[in-house]
């Protein structure tokens, strides 16, 4: 058995009970084929960067269990057919991981340090060699003896 996490974005225009019955359908998809439900973590609604299906936000649920690869194809195939899953994606849990809801940036915006600021005035260098020739000029100028024709 492989440990799996699906990171689930869901319409945020279904109801709770829906957004439930939708979980629940995969954890008994998981427990009915001999697999384990080991988490869930509502991450709550997030606003997306951009539209997905003329939605602004998505409801973020990210759950973690065993199961086999069969099981897994089941679970993707059941969240891609229902219209209330607008994003899905599992990938393979790393053991020793702890994925956790992205803090919200929002409430702290940082502005960017002056020193990685660009220069506005900066010209760009060039390298030149002392000859005042480029320093590819060399060795591919080199003419070679052209080949008599017959």
């Amino acid at each position: 058995m492989t440990t799996y996490e699906i990171l689930l974005l869901l319409d945020p225009e279904q109801a709770e009970a829906r957004q439930d019955d939708i979980l629940a359908r995969a954890q008994d998809l998981v427990e009915k084929s001999g697999g384990a439900w080991q988490s869930h973590d509502a991450w709550g609604r997030r606003r997306l960067a951009y539209p997905i299906a003329h939605k602004e936000e998505g409801v973020y649920h990210l759950v973690v269990f065993d199961a086999e690869a069969e099981t897994l194809d089941e679970i993707s195939r059941v969240l891609k057919i229902d219209d209330a899953v607008l994003r899905h994606m599992a990938t393979r849990h790393i053991a020793g991981s702890r994925t956790s809801a992205p803090r919200d940036d929002a409430a702290a915006p940082v502005a960017a340090p002056p020193e990685t600021a660009a220069p506005e005035a900066a010209e760009p260098e060039t390298a030149v060699s002392e000859d005042d020739e480029p320093e590819y000029a060399g060795a591919a100028e080199e003419e070679q003896p052209a080949e008599e024709e017959e």
